[in-house]
Protein backbone atom coordinates (compact mmCIF):
# COMPACT_ATOMS: atom_id res chain seq x y z
CA UNK A 1 0.00 0.00 0.00
CA UNK A 2 1.52 3.52 -1.18
CA UNK A 3 0.20 6.16 -0.06
CA UNK A 4 1.25 10.01 -1.14
CA UNK A 5 0.30 13.29 0.94
CA UNK A 6 0.29 15.99 -1.96
CA UNK A 7 2.30 18.51 -1.95
CA UNK A 8 1.73 22.29 -1.33
CA UNK A 9 3.76 25.31 -2.49
CA UNK A 10 3.12 28.49 -3.98
CA UNK A 11 6.17 27.99 -6.36
CA UNK A 12 6.14 27.88 -10.06
CA UNK A 13 9.88 27.86 -10.23
CA UNK A 14 10.19 23.44 -11.25
CA UNK A 15 13.23 22.98 -9.62
CA UNK A 16 12.54 24.98 -6.51
CA UNK A 17 9.58 22.74 -6.38
CA UNK A 18 10.62 19.09 -6.39
CA UNK A 19 9.65 17.95 -3.09
CA UNK A 20 11.53 16.45 -0.40
CA UNK A 21 10.07 12.67 -0.05
CA UNK A 22 10.07 11.30 3.18
CA UNK A 23 8.64 7.60 4.02
CA UNK A 24 6.92 6.18 6.55
CA UNK A 25 6.88 2.42 7.55
CA UNK A 26 3.81 2.32 9.86
CA UNK A 27 1.09 -0.56 10.27
CA UNK A 28 -2.21 0.22 8.73
CA UNK A 29 -3.10 -3.14 9.12
CA UNK A 30 -1.70 -6.62 11.26
CA UNK A 31 -3.22 -5.46 14.53
CA UNK A 32 -1.88 -2.33 15.74
CA UNK A 33 -3.11 -0.25 12.53
CA UNK A 34 -4.52 2.08 15.26
CA UNK A 35 -1.69 3.19 16.44
CA UNK A 36 -0.89 3.40 12.44
CA UNK A 37 -3.49 5.52 11.82
CA UNK A 38 -2.28 8.08 14.70
CA UNK A 39 1.05 8.41 13.63
CA UNK A 40 -0.25 9.13 9.99
CA UNK A 41 -2.16 11.69 11.41
CA UNK A 42 0.66 13.63 13.17
CA UNK A 43 2.81 12.88 9.89
CA UNK A 44 -0.12 14.59 7.94
CA UNK A 45 -0.26 17.61 10.03
CA UNK A 46 3.03 18.87 9.82
CA UNK A 47 3.43 18.00 6.25
CA UNK A 48 0.42 20.18 6.04
CA UNK A 49 2.39 22.97 8.33
CA UNK A 50 5.90 22.82 7.08
CA UNK A 51 4.07 23.55 3.03
CA UNK A 52 1.51 26.16 3.93
CA UNK A 53 4.92 27.78 5.61
CA UNK A 54 6.46 27.38 2.46
CA UNK A 55 8.28 24.07 3.04
CA UNK A 56 12.03 23.27 3.60
CA UNK A 57 14.70 25.29 1.77
CA UNK A 58 11.82 26.44 -0.79
CA UNK A 59 10.65 22.52 -1.45
CA UNK A 60 7.58 21.29 -0.08
CA UNK A 61 7.69 17.86 1.96
CA UNK A 62 6.16 15.05 0.01
CA UNK A 63 5.15 12.00 2.72
CA UNK A 64 5.16 8.36 1.07
CA UNK A 65 3.79 6.03 3.15
CA UNK A 66 3.96 1.78 3.22
CA UNK A 67 2.21 -0.41 5.08
CA UNK A 68 4.24 -2.42 7.55
CA UNK A 69 1.50 -5.12 7.79
CA UNK A 70 2.67 -5.31 11.51
CA UNK A 71 5.03 -8.25 10.36
CA UNK A 72 8.65 -7.75 10.62
CA UNK A 73 9.07 -9.39 7.06
CA UNK A 74 6.91 -7.36 5.54
CA UNK A 75 8.31 -4.45 7.21
CA UNK A 76 11.75 -5.36 5.75
CA UNK A 77 10.97 -5.42 2.71
CA UNK A 78 8.70 -1.99 2.94
CA UNK A 79 11.54 0.14 3.89
CA UNK A 80 13.94 -1.16 1.42
CA UNK A 81 11.18 -0.35 -1.12
CA UNK A 82 10.48 3.11 0.13
CA UNK A 83 14.56 3.84 -0.39
CA UNK A 84 15.30 2.14 -3.21
CA UNK A 85 11.91 2.51 -5.26
CA UNK A 86 10.53 5.50 -3.87
CA UNK A 87 13.64 7.61 -3.54
CA UNK A 88 13.07 9.14 -0.25
CA UNK A 89 15.27 11.23 2.10
CA UNK A 90 14.55 9.97 5.42
CA UNK A 91 11.91 7.22 6.94
CA UNK A 92 9.31 7.64 9.76
CA UNK A 93 8.21 4.26 11.69
CA UNK A 94 7.77 1.81 12.39
CA UNK A 95 5.45 1.08 15.86
CA UNK A 96 6.58 -2.31 17.20
CA UNK A 97 9.85 -2.81 18.83
CA UNK A 98 9.83 -6.10 16.39
CA UNK A 99 9.34 -4.28 13.27
CA UNK A 100 12.29 -1.83 14.37
CA UNK A 101 14.51 -4.56 14.90
CA UNK A 102 13.60 -5.90 11.04
CA UNK A 103 14.27 -2.09 9.09
CA UNK A 104 17.16 -0.95 11.01
CA UNK A 105 19.65 -2.55 9.24
CA UNK A 106 17.65 -2.33 6.11
CA UNK A 107 18.04 1.44 5.93
CA UNK A 108 21.69 1.20 7.71
CA UNK A 109 22.61 -0.63 4.64
CA UNK A 110 21.07 2.21 2.62
CA UNK A 111 22.45 4.94 4.57
CA UNK A 112 18.98 6.16 5.33
CA UNK A 113 18.15 7.93 8.21
CA UNK A 114 15.16 6.25 10.13
CA UNK A 115 13.25 8.62 13.07
CA UNK A 116 11.34 6.42 15.43
CA UNK A 117 8.99 8.12 17.22
CA UNK A 118 7.60 4.84 19.58
CA UNK A 119 8.55 4.64 23.24
CA UNK A 120 10.58 1.60 23.53
CA UNK A 121 13.26 -0.08 25.24
CA UNK A 122 16.30 1.63 24.43
CA UNK A 123 19.34 0.18 23.64
CA UNK A 124 19.10 0.30 19.88
CA UNK A 125 22.14 2.01 18.76
CA UNK A 126 23.02 3.02 14.91
CA UNK A 127 24.82 5.88 13.34
CA UNK A 128 21.16 6.34 10.89
CA UNK A 129 18.31 5.52 13.80
CA UNK A 130 17.34 8.71 15.94
CA UNK A 131 14.45 7.84 19.15
CA UNK A 132 12.13 10.61 19.41
CA UNK A 133 10.17 9.03 22.15
CA UNK A 134 10.24 8.01 25.31
CA UNK A 135 13.19 5.17 26.47
CA UNK A 136 12.40 3.44 30.34
CA UNK A 137 14.09 5.83 32.60
CA UNK A 138 12.34 8.71 31.33
CA UNK A 139 8.52 7.00 32.05
CA UNK A 140 10.00 5.03 35.12
CA UNK A 141 12.09 7.89 36.85
CA UNK A 142 9.27 9.69 38.14
CA UNK A 143 6.28 7.56 38.23
CA UNK A 144 7.47 5.17 40.65
CA UNK A 145 8.46 8.15 43.12
CA UNK A 146 4.94 8.65 42.66
CA UNK A 147 3.29 5.83 43.16
CA UNK A 148 5.62 4.51 45.94
CA UNK A 149 5.10 7.54 47.78
CA UNK A 150 1.38 7.84 47.22
CA UNK A 151 0.25 3.91 47.26
CA UNK A 152 2.82 2.15 49.08
CA UNK A 153 5.87 0.30 48.50
CA UNK A 154 4.70 -3.18 47.33
CA UNK A 155 4.80 -3.78 43.48
CA UNK A 156 3.26 -6.23 41.40
CA UNK A 157 4.89 -6.17 37.62
CA UNK A 158 2.34 -7.64 35.05
CA UNK A 159 3.68 -7.52 31.13
CA UNK A 160 3.56 -9.33 27.90
CA UNK A 161 6.48 -11.56 27.57
CA UNK A 162 7.76 -9.12 24.89
CA UNK A 163 10.89 -7.52 24.78
CA UNK A 164 9.93 -3.52 25.82
CA UNK A 165 7.76 -5.18 28.99
CA UNK A 166 11.04 -7.57 30.12
CA UNK A 167 13.20 -4.26 29.61
CA UNK A 168 10.57 -1.72 31.35
CA UNK A 169 10.49 -3.99 34.32
CA UNK A 170 14.30 -4.90 34.45
CA UNK A 171 14.83 -0.64 34.19
CA UNK A 172 11.62 -0.75 37.04
CA UNK A 173 12.98 -3.40 40.09
CA UNK A 174 16.29 -1.67 41.08
CA UNK A 175 14.06 1.21 41.36
CA UNK A 176 11.35 0.17 43.39
CA UNK A 177 14.29 -1.39 45.50
CA UNK A 178 16.11 2.50 45.92
CA UNK A 179 12.94 3.69 46.77
CA UNK A 180 12.77 1.10 49.66
CA UNK A 181 9.71 -0.63 47.63
CA UNK A 182 9.74 -4.37 47.07
CA UNK A 183 8.60 -6.72 44.24
CA UNK A 184 5.63 -8.98 45.81
CA UNK A 185 4.66 -10.39 42.18
CA UNK A 186 5.98 -10.59 38.35
CA UNK A 187 4.14 -12.60 35.63
CA UNK A 188 4.30 -12.28 32.05
CA UNK A 189 1.86 -13.30 29.41
CA UNK A 190 1.25 -13.86 25.95
CA UNK A 191 -1.74 -10.67 25.74
CA UNK A 192 -4.24 -13.18 24.04
CA UNK A 193 -5.49 -14.13 27.56
CA UNK A 194 -9.13 -13.67 27.28
CA UNK A 195 -9.92 -15.48 30.92
CA UNK A 196 -8.30 -12.92 33.57
CA UNK A 197 -9.39 -14.75 36.77
CA UNK A 198 -6.26 -16.11 37.24
CA UNK A 199 -4.27 -13.61 36.96
CA UNK A 200 -6.65 -10.99 38.65
CA UNK A 201 -6.54 -13.74 42.12
CA UNK A 202 -2.87 -14.02 41.73
CA UNK A 203 -2.14 -10.00 42.24
CA UNK A 204 -4.98 -9.81 44.90
CA UNK A 205 -3.64 -12.60 46.30
CA UNK A 206 0.38 -10.82 46.12
CA UNK A 207 -1.32 -7.64 48.41
CA UNK A 208 0.41 -5.19 46.09
CA UNK A 209 -0.19 -1.90 46.16
CA UNK A 210 0.87 -1.20 42.93
CA UNK A 211 0.14 -2.75 39.45
CA UNK A 212 2.90 -1.41 37.58
CA UNK A 213 1.38 -2.62 34.30
CA UNK A 214 2.81 -3.68 30.83
CA UNK A 215 -0.02 -4.93 28.61
CA UNK A 216 -1.81 -4.29 25.43
CA UNK A 217 -4.21 -5.97 22.78
CA UNK A 218 -6.60 -7.66 24.15
CA UNK A 219 -4.48 -8.13 27.26
CA UNK A 220 -6.17 -4.28 28.28
CA UNK A 221 -9.11 -6.12 28.78
CA UNK A 222 -7.86 -7.45 32.26
CA UNK A 223 -8.28 -3.67 33.75
CA UNK A 224 -12.17 -3.54 33.22
CA UNK A 225 -12.16 -6.91 34.33
CA UNK A 226 -9.95 -6.57 37.14
CA UNK A 227 -12.18 -3.50 37.96
CA UNK A 228 -15.35 -5.26 38.12
CA UNK A 229 -13.97 -7.82 40.10
CA UNK A 230 -12.86 -4.88 42.81
CA UNK A 231 -8.91 -4.97 43.00
CA UNK A 232 -8.65 -1.37 42.26
CA UNK A 233 -10.11 -0.98 45.62
CA UNK A 234 -6.93 -1.84 47.26
CA UNK A 235 -4.41 -1.81 43.70
CA UNK A 236 -3.13 1.57 41.96
CA UNK A 237 -2.20 0.85 38.62
CA UNK A 238 0.32 2.45 36.97
CA UNK A 239 0.10 2.09 33.32
CA UNK A 240 3.56 2.02 31.29
CA UNK A 241 3.01 3.18 27.44
CA UNK A 242 -0.55 3.95 28.13
CA UNK A 243 -1.72 6.56 25.50
CA UNK A 244 -5.70 8.50 24.85
CA UNK A 245 -6.17 5.75 22.09
CA UNK A 246 -6.54 3.38 24.43
CA UNK A 247 -9.00 4.57 26.90
CA UNK A 248 -11.93 3.24 25.37
CA UNK A 249 -11.16 -0.07 26.47
CA UNK A 250 -12.17 1.26 30.10
CA UNK A 251 -15.36 2.90 28.93
CA UNK A 252 -14.68 6.29 30.91
CA UNK A 253 -15.50 4.29 33.96
CA UNK A 254 -12.09 3.88 35.49
CA UNK A 255 -10.28 6.39 37.45
CA UNK A 256 -7.30 6.95 38.60
CA UNK A 257 -4.89 5.11 36.62
CA UNK A 258 -1.50 6.92 36.39
CA UNK A 259 1.58 7.01 33.43
CA UNK A 260 4.02 8.84 32.51
CA UNK A 261 3.59 10.67 29.27
CA UNK A 262 5.44 13.04 27.00
CA UNK A 263 2.33 15.21 25.93
CA UNK A 264 -1.34 15.35 27.64
CA UNK A 265 -4.34 16.17 25.25
CA UNK A 266 -6.58 17.35 27.85
CA UNK A 267 -3.53 19.28 28.88
CA UNK A 268 -4.82 23.56 29.44
CA UNK A 269 -1.19 24.73 27.73
CA UNK A 270 -2.21 27.33 25.17
CA UNK A 271 0.34 25.46 22.76
CA UNK A 272 -1.08 22.16 23.10
CA UNK A 273 -4.47 23.37 23.22
CA UNK A 274 -3.78 24.65 19.35
CA UNK A 275 -2.13 21.65 18.43
CA UNK A 276 -5.34 19.28 19.58
CA UNK A 277 -7.76 21.74 18.29
CA UNK A 278 -5.75 21.50 14.88
CA UNK A 279 -6.01 17.76 14.93
CA UNK A 280 -9.43 16.75 15.93
CA UNK A 281 -10.68 18.82 12.97
CA UNK A 282 -8.56 16.81 10.70
CA UNK A 283 -9.18 13.88 12.29
CA UNK A 284 -12.96 14.05 13.04
CA UNK A 285 -14.86 13.16 15.87
CA UNK A 286 -14.46 9.56 15.98
CA UNK A 287 -10.53 9.55 16.09
CA UNK A 288 -9.19 9.65 19.07
CA UNK A 289 -6.25 11.39 19.59
CA UNK A 290 -3.12 10.69 21.70
CA UNK A 291 0.09 11.88 22.15
CA UNK A 292 1.14 9.18 18.97
CA UNK A 293 -0.04 12.35 16.92
CA UNK A 294 2.33 14.88 18.30
CA UNK A 295 5.52 12.48 18.97
CA UNK A 296 4.80 11.57 14.67
CA UNK A 297 4.39 15.20 14.17
CA UNK A 298 7.59 16.14 15.70
CA UNK A 299 9.53 13.62 13.38
CA UNK A 300 8.96 16.04 10.41
CA UNK A 301 9.94 19.32 12.89
CA UNK A 302 13.33 17.70 13.75
CA UNK A 303 14.16 16.72 9.92
CA UNK A 304 13.07 20.09 8.71
CA UNK A 305 15.32 22.08 11.53
CA UNK A 306 18.58 19.48 10.65
CA UNK A 307 17.82 20.07 6.69
CA UNK A 308 18.20 23.45 7.31
CA UNK A 309 21.34 23.25 9.99
CA UNK A 310 23.21 21.28 7.43
CA UNK A 311 21.67 23.47 4.10
CA UNK A 312 21.30 20.95 2.28
CA UNK A 313 19.11 18.16 1.32
CA UNK A 314 21.46 15.29 1.78
CA UNK A 315 21.19 11.81 4.02
CA UNK A 316 24.61 12.14 5.71
CA UNK A 317 23.79 15.72 6.20
CA UNK A 318 20.72 15.06 7.81
CA UNK A 319 22.36 12.41 10.19
CA UNK A 320 25.42 14.76 10.70
CA UNK A 321 23.03 17.30 11.54
CA UNK A 322 20.55 16.01 13.96
CA UNK A 323 22.78 15.25 17.31
CA UNK A 324 22.46 18.13 19.39
CA UNK A 325 19.38 19.61 17.31
CA UNK A 326 17.01 21.51 19.50
CA UNK A 327 13.53 21.84 18.06
CA UNK A 328 9.90 22.90 19.19
CA UNK A 329 7.33 20.86 19.67
CA UNK A 330 3.59 21.58 21.32
CA UNK A 331 4.71 19.79 24.17
CA UNK A 332 7.82 21.97 24.91
CA UNK A 333 11.74 22.04 23.33
CA UNK A 334 12.91 18.68 22.69
CA UNK A 335 16.81 17.80 22.06
CA UNK A 336 18.65 15.21 20.29
CA UNK A 337 21.27 13.87 22.27
CA UNK A 338 24.67 12.61 20.67
CA UNK A 339 23.61 8.85 21.46
CA UNK A 340 20.97 9.92 18.85
CA UNK A 341 18.07 9.75 21.96
CA UNK A 342 15.59 12.53 23.12
CA UNK A 343 15.73 14.55 26.03
CA UNK A 344 11.95 15.93 26.41
CA UNK A 345 8.84 17.11 29.24
CA UNK A 346 7.69 14.48 31.07
CA UNK A 347 4.17 14.62 32.55
CA UNK A 348 2.24 13.00 35.29
CA UNK A 349 -1.23 11.90 33.89
CA UNK A 350 -4.06 9.69 35.09
CA UNK A 351 -7.39 8.48 33.90
CA UNK A 352 -10.54 10.80 34.80
CA UNK A 353 -13.30 9.45 33.05
CA UNK A 354 -13.19 9.43 29.22
CA UNK A 355 -9.87 11.22 29.12
CA UNK A 356 -5.96 11.29 30.77
CA UNK A 357 -5.41 14.45 32.35
CA UNK A 358 -2.50 16.12 33.64
CA UNK A 359 -1.81 15.87 37.40
CA UNK A 360 2.10 17.55 37.50
CA UNK A 361 4.80 18.75 34.78
CA UNK A 362 7.46 16.56 35.55
CA UNK A 363 9.85 18.99 33.66
CA UNK A 364 12.72 17.86 30.84
CA UNK A 365 14.20 14.29 31.57
CA UNK A 366 17.52 12.97 29.56
CA UNK A 367 17.14 9.41 28.38
CA UNK A 368 19.28 6.76 29.34
CA UNK A 369 19.25 5.00 26.14
CA UNK A 370 22.41 2.69 26.67
CA UNK A 371 24.25 3.97 23.62
CA UNK A 372 27.80 5.75 23.29
CA UNK A 373 27.77 8.40 21.59
CA UNK A 374 31.34 7.22 20.02
CA UNK A 375 29.54 4.52 18.56
CA UNK A 376 27.36 6.56 16.52
CA UNK A 377 29.93 8.77 14.62
CA UNK A 378 30.88 8.34 11.40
Amino acid sequence: MIWLVPSVTGSTNASAADPIKIGAVLPFSGGVELYGAQAKLGLDLAAADINAAGGILGRPVEIIYRDDGTRPNIAAEAARKIVEEDGVLAVVGPITSQNLDAIVPVLASHKTPLLYATNYEGGKCNRYMFALNTVPNQELASLLPYMTQSFGKDYFLLGADRDWPHRMFDAAEPLIAKLGGKVVGKQYTLGAEKDFASLSEQVAASKAKVLLYALKGDGMQFIPYAAGKGLFRTVTVGFLGLTEADLKVFGGKIDDIYAAVPFVVASDDPKAKAFVAKARAKAGPDMAISNYVVMHYNTLTALKGAIEKAGKVDKEAVVDALPGLTFASPSGPMTIGKDHHTTMNMFLAKTKGPDLVQVRALGEIAPESGCKPEALAR
